[in-house]
């Protein structure tokens, strides 16, 4: 019983923490409030994550970029069918900090700090989804120096490594079966929790100015594979007739690689637009295969599909005090039916976004952004929960979704 207890609940927990639903798209303020494009813009240090290419046209020799926003999420589900409702409310505080410097007129070194993931998921302890989550928190920190060649007037080249560091806390209960519960009735639960993951990637660039007016570029970022070793499994209000051992286990969770290709258009002196087409390779996503300390593997389902997010934006300089910025992306989802859970509620999504910069001086500046994004509703499932005691499948848990996310960003930019 053991065995198979930990061998359910480990192979759910680690399917999810790195899963699509727990991206943060809030790479930069300036960019940001184009609608997170940037791919073929050159406006400050932020150029470092989005297309380190472009590192090479900064007008200044030394540029850092720093920022930080607070994010509200808000989920609620209802299952009519049983009259179920539940919500999860959770902030997260994702940043980003860049800097790059000229060595000389061909060659620029930059890097790049930021929490691509690092975001959280809390329902109600017990909700009639605990068997899949009661609550998830991730964090990860990326890591990424790059250097830009200068080939010329018109194009340019740039790449780096990529080192990623993080930790995931996850909450579930065992079984929907009520005798699985201490004396008083609570239902036996298990956290599990691992830190210190970390892993290495790498990411490469291009940039073509075929005019002073228009650029073009072009981003990949490889497959990082997350490995997690040695988690710690916790159990809490455990059966009398079953204490439970507290266990380990080791589990290689991916994170996709993804393509960014995109152009950007100084229409006037003061006007410029950009457009960013993002793809990436959930596919890559089927299973994940969890090993236990007690010998025991498993294999958890998910069968992601490939993703694409479509950005636009835009950026007008009114004076040299303000500039102000707007945009719109619509951003794919790669879960699949039958594979909806509730530990990653997300579905297609449309977000909008703005911001503005206030110039203080020739070297120091102030940029706002906020994000609105709002997920289409969806009457969803997920079919492949097991029961840890019967062996047999547990009936499909789902219902409709709604979700939003609320985000103002704050920053500062420096540069001689």
């Amino acid at each position: 019983m053991r065995k198979l207890l930990s061998l359910t609940l480990m192979a759910l927990a680690g399917s999810s923490v790195f899963a699509g639903g727990y991206r943060v798209a809030m790479q930069g303020q300036k960019q940001l409030a184009m609608g997170h494009t940037g791919v073929a813009v050159v406006n400050s240090a932020e150029v470092a994550f989005f297309n380190p290419a472009g590192m090479a046209y900064l007008d200044k020799k030394f540029n850092v970029s720093v920022g930080a926003n607070a994010l509200f999420a808000n989920v609620k589900f209802q299952n009519s069918t049983y009259n179920w409702t539940a919500e999860s409310k959770n902030v997260g505080t994702p940043f980003s900090v860049y800097a790059t410097y000229r060595l000389n007129d061909w060659l620029t070194a930059g890097l790049a700090v930021y929490t691509p993931y690092g975001s959280a998921v809390d329902w109600d302890q017990d909700w009639e989804g605990a068997h899949l989550v009661n609550n998830i928190d991730l964090k990860a920190i990326f890591v990424q120096p790059s250097v830009s060649v200068r080939l010329g007037e018109h194009f340019s080249l740039g790449g780096g490594v990529i080192y990623a560091s993080g930790s995931v806390n996850f909450n579930r209960n065992l079984s929907t079966n009520p005798l699985i519960s201490d004396a008083e009735g609570n239902p036996t639960d298990v956290t599990l929790d691992a830190k210190g993951i970390s892993a290495w990637g790498y990411n490469v660039g291009m940039m073509f100015n075929p005019t002073d007016k228009i650029r073009l570029g072009m981003n990949y970022r490889s497959k990082i594979v997350m490995e997690a070793r040695d988690g710690d499994a916790t159990y809490h209000d455990a059966p009398a007739f079953n204490p439970l051992t507290n266990t380990t286990f080791d589990a290689d969770l991916p994170l996709p690689a993804e393509f960014t290709t995109g152009l950007s258009v100084q229409i006037t002196d003061k006007w410029m637009v950009a457009f960013d087409y993002n793809h990436t390779m959930w596919s890559a996503y089927k299973a994940l295969d969890v090993k236990f300390g007690n010998g025991t593997e498993s294999i958890n389902p998910r069968n992601y599909k490939d993703a694409s997010t479509y950005r636009f934006g835009t950026q007008y300089k009114a004076n040299e005090k303000f500039t102000f910025r707007a945009g719109y992306y619509f951003d794919e989802s790669p879960v699949q039916d039958g594979y909806f859970a509730p530990e990653t509620p997300r579905n297609d999504s449309n977000a909008f976004t703005g911001g503005l910069t206030y110039q203080l001086n020739d070297k120091f500046g102030i940029d706002l952004s906020f994000l609105y994004i709002h997920f289409d509703e969806i009457d969803n499932s997920y079919d492949h929960s097991t029961d840890p005691i019967s062996g047999q499948a547990n009936p499909s848990f789902g219902g409709t979704y709604k979700s939003v996310v609320f985000s103002p960003g704050i920053g500062i930019t420096y540069g001689f």
